[in-house]
């Protein structure tokens, strides 16, 4: 069985994700859940990034250990990737004690090979994002990523040697078109980093004490770089003096799922690393668009952040998972507000799906006590062009998951779904019905139909596990095939709603009133 290791980027362990940080986990689940049923025997991690100044104050504020702090954060975070059922095969953290000894040995192994040197690092630093910026990074005065205000800071560091490996890291991405995808996030990166020539990169700190010590001199603690990135190798039983059986079953990844704010940490920082550790590296980093709200950014500051239990709690899990996997496009940012939520469920999740096999089980049940079965086929040009859009419409949704293009791929079952439903207008059962001529060609258009549903939510079943299952359990059926079953009989259970139709202004007046 071949294999397929897939991660997210660890969540930072200072506060709740909000449901832009979640996407992430959601995204990386549909593909995970995807890759199995397509019989790959798969590896998804993801988990908690627990070191850094930014933890000792927020600790410190909160009256806690730096240790009692990441715990409930920790928890907190893990609740949210529960809520949204997602089915990861291991939630690591990086203050696990495995974890925080392989780093020390990574370190000292590129410290004895002369990749890390001691030097002192004076510039410009933004606590939250834990980054120096030079004078010219800046945007107006302050730090590029998060436009907080910048502190100048002076301190011995050890240093890694990026530019050792700047040419053989371009030469790489050069020869791998598709290592870092989409393409925009690789011209981002050649042209903003590689072009311009890599500076050695601060690897220790001495500001802070919360982190994994340097071992060798225990005045220093390890830098998120080498201590949070490591995390993909560590936990699937790296280390220097050689992987075991399961490393080498596992690695390299195929796929690094990230925020886009973080490609330069994942396709320059962590291949260079790995390059001077002589591991072989990820198959492909994707740099995924954000969620935003209306048309800005979530942040606290803000105060425009939905948090994913809050949005399940509202309107259900597959209903959330629907909507960020739908609306957010392979390369663009996608945008969130409550009014869009409900539109979508309204048109997508009850008109095209939930009406569809609703009124298709009522109509079985009516017209043959709910057994279907396909003895008597009728050939005719509906029926064929039917069962071949059904056909065709797996074969579609390979092609769009290869290029994770999880968007389309949802677009690719409800075009099914819409000529599930346009099929029935075609060949009107009620009509059919009340000629008893013509019941061979009735029960043959429910068969149809119901072979188009059980299809549509097989394939769904990466995207809305919940709602799948639930089709499934209506049609009574274990058959988790996803191409048309021309020899299938149905005994269908009674049917039941999918997803209620919300009154927008009602629920807006509901979810307005709670917030105040």
């Amino acid at each position: 069985m071949e294999k397929y290791y897939i991660s997210t980027a660890i969540a930072y362990a200072s506060g709740k994700p909000h449901i832009g940080n979640t996407y992430e986990i959601v995204l990386a689940d549909a593909i995970a859940r995807y890759k199995r049923r397509k019989g790959f025997d798969v590896y998804f991690q993801t988990g908690t990034d627990e070191h850094g100044e930014k933890i000792e104050k927020k600790a410190m504020e909160a009256g806690l250990t730096p240790q009692e702090f990441v715990d409930k954060e920790y928890q907190t975070i893990k609740d949210i990737w529960d809520v949204m059922n997602t089915s990861y095969d291991n939630f690591v953290r990086t203050t696990d004690e495995h974890h925080k000894k392989i780093v020390q040995n990574i370190f000292q192994k590129l410290y004895d090979q002369g990749d890390i040197y001691l030097g002192k690092y004076e510039g410009l630093y933004c606590t939250p994002c834990e980054s120096f910026w030079t004078e010219s990074q800046l945007v107006d005065g302050k730090c590029p990523d998060c436009h907080r205000e910048v502190e100048h800071r002076e301190e011995e560091a050890y240093f890694f040697k990026m530019s050792k490996y700047q040419q053989q890291l371009r030469e790489y991405i050069d020869s791998h078109p598709d290592f870092i995808q989409p393409p925009s996030r690789k011209n981002e990166m050649i042209h903003n980093f590689l072009e311009p020539g890599l500076q050695d990169l601060c690897v220790s700190r001495t500001t802070f004490d919360w982190g994994v010590k340097v071992p060798f001199n225990d005045k220093h603690v390890v830098y998120v770089w080498i201590d949070a990135l490591s995390n993909y190798i560590t936990n699937i039983g790296y280390d220097v003096d050689g992987g075991n059986t399961n490393f080498q079953k596992w690695w390299p990844a195929d796929l690094h799922l990230i925020g886009k704010d973080i490609v330069r940490f994942h396709t320059i920082y962590w291949p260079i690393l790995l390059m001077a550790l002589g591991l072989p590296l990820p198959k492909q980093i994707f740099g995924h668009p954000w969620l935003l709200m209306g048309n800005d950014k979530m942040s606290k500051s803000k105060g425009n952040i939905m948090y994913a239990d809050d949005l399940v709690n509202l309107f259900g899990v597959d209903a959330i998972r629907y909507y960020v996997l739908h609306e957010i496009p392979f390369a663009n940012d996608g945008t969130i507000t409550y009014e869009l939520i409900m539109e979508r469920i309204n048109t997508d999740l009850v008109n095209i799906l939930g009406n569809l096999v609703n009124r298709t089980i009522t109509m079985a049940h009516k017209y043959f006590n709910g057994a279907i079965t396909n003895e008597k086929v009728v050939n005719n040009a509906i029926n064929h062009n039917y069962i071949a859009a059904i056909v065709e419409t797996s074969k579609l949704l390979d092609e769009k998951m290869t290029k994770l293009e999880v968007g389309a791929s949802l677009d690719v079952i409800f075009d099914l779904l819409r000529k599930s439903n346009k099929y029935i207008d075609e060949t009107a059962p009620w009509v059919l019905a009340k000629d008893e001529n013509s019941r061979d060609l009735l029960e043959c258009v429910l068969y149809n139909l119901l072979e188009g549903i059980r299809v549509s939510a097989v394939l769904l079943s990466s995207f809305l596990p919940d709602t799948s299952k639930e089709i499934l359990r209506q049609l009574n059926t274990d058959d988790e095939t996803d191409t048309f079953n021309f020899e299938g009989r149905y005994q269908l259970n009674e049917a039941k709603i999918l997803f209620q139709r919300l009154d927008i202004d009602a629920k807006m007046k509901e979810i307005n009133s709670n917030a105040n």
